[in-house]
């Protein structure tokens, strides 16, 4: 019981935040889409930066246990769904956690959206068999596999020569200095 109200917990704050910061808004959304506002943009890479910094800071120095992380397999079927994923980022203006937000704030295009993505999920259930057997979902690339190796895990790197741990915390300071140095307007909006 103590992890589903942890969950609604961590959830509800997460939505919270998100609609703070104006991801709940498919206008700020589609303006950071193309490029003309990028207060967004800033915003989710200094989320990915400092969350990419801490959890390998915190692996390298053994505050977290890797057997609480898991790696996904790489298969063409994530390209594909990415690639879904990114069109209809584009034409709604909500991704999933957005919309689900947006939802909740009581916006009914959203809810359309949550909506639609809940048909979605029910024809891939349906068709998962046959998604299945054209081997889109096949493993590739090594399967799970990490950029560097991870210490303690028996993952496969395509990095060898660097830890992973190091690997993480650099892409997680990159992420930060590229939010530190972008605009947060461009060009094109001043001209609006």
């Amino acid at each position: 019981m103590t992890i589903i109200i942890l969950a609604i917990v961590l959830g509800f704050a997460f939505g919270f935040v998100l609609d703070r910061v104006g991801a709940t808004n498919p206008g700020y959304i589609i303006r950071m889409l193309n490029f003309s506002n990028l207060h967004l943009m800033k915003t989710i890479l200094l989320a990915i930066g400092i969350g990419s910094s801490v959890l390998f800071a915190g692996l390298l120095v053994g505050l977290i246990d890797v057997g609480h992380l898991s790696v996904k397999s790489a298969y063409a079927g994530v390209f594909v769904g990415g690639l879904l994923l990114g069109a209809g980022f584009a034409v709604s203006g909500f991704c999933p956690g957005t919309g689900l937000a947006a939802a909740a704030t009581g916006r009914k295009d959203a809810m359309v959206f949550v909506l639609g993505g809940l048909l979605g999920a029910a024809a891939y259930m349906v068709s998962y068999a046959w998604v299945s057997s054209t081997g889109i979902l096949d493993d590739i690339a090594g399967g799970k596999t990490t950029l560097g190796i991870i210490s303690g895990t028996d993952y496969p790197a395509l990095i060898d020569a660097i830890p992973g741990e190091w690997l993480g915390i650099a892409v997680g300071m990159t992420f930060i200095v590229i939010a530190m140095v972008l605009p947060s307007r461009t060009a094109t909006e001043d001209l609006r």
